[in-house]
């Protein structure tokens, strides 16, 4: 596969996406907790609604795709680095153990739920994820800037 995946592909690869991630998310919302005080505050800074609904799963790894269209989709848009530190999906957090409660993760990742909602749910968000990942990088996806930059400013305050 290509460096980067075809639009046309992400046709192909959207329904995949959101069931996995619709899969990761029900674990997260049964097996995490709910946000700490503060981060309940930061989550209603960056515009999560309802952030009381939003619960954090500690884990050794953060969990990748297992369909072999969907790995490698998302190795060839760099979408899962070798060992990310956090994933949001939707109102589930992965958070790698080694990062517990890092301050700058977790907002990092409360902002990706606030888009989601933005957005319309998981498969609105993927879909313009993948797009912005495929078109100009993981690391140039305008979400992605976004991410960035609300929680440095967040955390910065």
């Amino acid at each position: 596969m290509d460096r980067q995946i075809g639009i046309d592909q992400v046709d192909e690869l959207l329904p995949l996406a959101a069931q996995w991630a619709t899969e990761q998310e029900r674990r997260v919302l049964c097996e995490g907790v709910p946000l700490s005080e503060s981060e309940l505050a930061d989550a209603k800074a960056v515009g999560v609604r309802n952030p009381e609904r939003v619960r954090l799963l500690r884990v050794d790894e953060i969990p990748v795709p297992v369909h072999p269209m969907l790995k490698a989709a998302a190795a060839s848009i760099n979408f899962i680095t070798a060992a990310p530190r956090g994933l949001a999906l939707q109102n589930a957090i992965f958070v790698r153990s080694d990062q517990w409660r890092d301050r700058d993760l977790i907002v990092h990742e409360l902002v990706h739920t606030a888009q989601y909602q933005r957005l319309g749910g998981v498969l609105p968000f993927l879909q313009t994820y993948i797009v912005q990942c495929a078109t100009v990088g993981y690391q140039q996806a305008p979400l992605e800037l976004e991410a960035t930059a609300t929680a440095e400013r967040i955390c910065s305050e």
